[in-house]
Order: C-alpha cells, then sequence, then structure tokens
C-alpha cells in the first residue's frame, strides 16, 4: 500500500487513529482516498494551514522583477523579509527578451511583479497573461515620473535600425539618483500594500537607500559642477536623465549594428562623431567592438566605459558602485 493521500494535516491522534485510518484505506482504496487533492475548499483546517506555506520559505512574500536596477532597488527595501527573483539575466538585452517557461512559472506562483516600466519590457504583457495570477500585484517602479524623449540627436547608421524603440519615452530613469529615490519609494509602497506586516521593515530598509542615493546625488553635484559644458557622445541612448540631472551635454547617440559592418556604417559613424565637437566618446562596460576602438583611435578620443546598469552584480551596493564608477569616469573624460 502507498496511500499518501491519506495524510490531512499530519494529525497525531494516537495509535488507533492510524489503524482506522489504514483499513479504511484498504477498503476504499488510493484512488479515492482524496478526491479534493488540489483544493482546500473541504479540507480540514490544519490540512489548510500546512498548503498555505510554501516548502522552505514558511510564508515569505515571493516578489519577481524585470532587470538588474528593479531588481537592486527591490532587495535593497525588502531585505530579508522577502524572496526576490530577476526575470532577465544581467547582460541580457532587454528590448528583446524573449520570455522563457521558467518567467511564466515564477509569474505564476509570485505574489508581487516589480517592473521599471515606461514601456521598458515588452515581453511582460504576454507572459503575465500565461501565468494566469490573479492575485498577483504589480508595481510601476515608474509611476509618477515625467519620461524623458530624446534631449539629443540619434544618429543611425544602419537603416535597419528600430525607430520605436523608446515609444513612450526613455526608460533609463534609474541611471539618475534622484530619480532613483522616486522608484525606490514606488517600489517600498507597493511592496507595503501587498505583504503590509513588514511595514516597519520596508520603510526603514528604503529609507537607509534613499539616504545613500541622497548623498551620492550630491557627489554628482558637487563634482560635475566643476565641468558643465562637457560634450559627449554614446552609443547607447540610456544617458538623457544623467546628463539632464547634472548640466551634461549628450550631443548625439551613435546607434551602430553589433556585427556585420559594411563600409557605408563605418562612414557614417565617423562622420556623426567628426560632426560633434566632443570631450568624450562613451562604450558600455564589456563591450567588445573594434568599430568604436578603431574610431576613438581616428578621432584621437578616449574610449571610455559608462555603465547602464544593465549588467552587473546582485548586491544592492552594486548600483553606488557601479555610479560612483561612472562619476569618475565623467570627471576623468571631462576635464
Amino acid at each position: 500500500m502507498n496511500c499518501r493521500g491519506l495524510r490531512t494535516g499530519r494529525q497525531r491522534s494516537g495509535i488507533l487513529s492510524v489503524i482506522t485510518l489504514l483499513m479504511l484505506s484498504m477498503v476504499t482504496g488510493c484512488s479515492q482516498s482524496n478526491p479534493n487533492q488540489g483544493t482546500t475548499s473541504e479540507q480540514s483546517p490544519q490540512a489548510q494551514e500546512t498548503r498555505s506555506i510554501p516548502p522552505a520559505q514558511s510564508g515569505k512574500t515571493k516578489v519577481v522583477t524585470t532587470l538588474l536596477p528593479i531588481y537592486l532597488f527591490t532587495k535593497a527595501v525588502a531585505g530579508n523579509v522577502a524572496d526576490v527573483e530577476i526575470l532577465v539575466p544581467p547582460g541580457t538585452e532587454v528590448h528583446e527578451y524573449q520570455a522563457t517557461p521558467e518567467n511564466v512559472k515564477a509569474i505564476a506562483t509570485a505574489n508581487v511583479l516589480v517592473k521599471n516600466g515606461l514601456g521598458l519590457e515588452v515581453f511582460l504583457e504576454n507572459t503575465v497573461k500565461n501565468a494566469q495570477n490573479p492575485k498577483l500585484a504589480e508595481i510601476d517602479a515608474s509611476k509618477g515620473i515625467k519620461p524623458l524623449n530624446e534631449i539629443s540627436p540619434v544618429v543611425k547608421t544602419t537603416q535597419e535600425e528600430k525607430d520605436d524603440e523608446h515609444a513612450q519615452g526613455n526608460p533609463h530613469i534609474w541611471l539618475d539618483p534622484v530619480l532613483a529615490k522616486q522608484q525606490v519609494t514606488n517600489i517600498r509602497d507597493g511592496l507595503i500594500a501587498a505583504d503590509s506586516a513588514n511595514k516597519t521593515t520596508y520603510e526603514a530598509n528604503a529609507a537607509a537607500y534613499i539616504k545613500q542615493l541622497e548623498s551620492l546625488n550630491s557627489e554628482f553635484q558637487q563634482t560635475l559642477q566643476k565641468t558643465p559644458t562637457c560634450t559627449f557622445i554614446t552609443f547607447h541612448d540610456a544617458f538623457p536623465y544623467l546628463a539632464k540631472r547634472y548640466n551634461l551635454k549628450q550631443v548625439a547617440v551613435v546607434q551602430i549594428p553589433e556585427d556585420q559592418l559594411s563600409p557605408t556604417d563605418v562612414q557614417n559613424a565617423v562622420n556623426a562623431v567628426k560632426k560633434y565637437k566632443v570631450k568624450a566618446l562613451f562604450s558600455e562596460p564589456g563591450v567588445d567592438n573594434k568599430l568604436l576602438v578603431s574610431l576613438s583611435k581616428d578621432l584621437k578620443l578616449t574610449l571610455r566605459p559608462l555603465d547602464s546598469l544593465e549588467t552587473g552584480e546582485t548586491d544592492p551596493q552594486h548600483y553606488f558602485k557601479a555610479m560612483k564608477a561612472n562619476l569618475q569616469t565623467l570627471e576623468t573624460a571631462c576635464k
């Protein structure tokens, strides 16, 4: 006999109860021992209590986040009172991300979903529908933030580039520490609404992180006020909020294909960079693009990394580490 369906809440009421249950199982058979398996409507209170607690997690709120910056902010606010996961692996191109079955499963079993918003996570709409989780609470971290459109011309070196990538405004708001404070506040309020039992922890954690963001903003202001006319070109349209906040001049964004460069692509990129009298040329950390290296040499400009924080460590303190590295890069390049 292997009639495990007879266990209802792990009750222990004595040897006679066990013998009685075993005798019943022999008469009725395992197939009829628990006709309500998978539901809780007719189970004993003890059984309902056991099923309501996720294994090994003892009832912690499960939170899924989309990309790395949102994970960092959410993890900072949640601390150890909620389990926080990330859907898009750091370093993955979120604009073109295709959801996996694991993503659907994660959302289906989650209590809360935190997204950046502003149309960045295109994959989410269908993924959430497929997850069929009516109890899922969604937090839009960009709520109340006025998005920027293009603040500098985007030079396209190839006709194959998408024109509607940022249809709802530029989504890279996390690169402005002041706007990051608003994102943390939105996440805090959303977590409190979904898990009021841990309100005090969420408030304390958010306050500590916001204090660090305020300090970071002051550091950026004090350092970059010395170079108010610094102009730069980047190859990823990720920095308009950062530029506007600290009076930098992002004079152009040059979009180039990652591979199969034609001579026309190369010449268009060279012309675009030469058109603007810039002090700095920025790419992203870890990007090994021979065209960018060649461009920087031809133009006698040092190619420096400026981190959009879409890849990196999952420690919430990584945000400050990366942003302070960005500040040092800007200070050096803009002298």
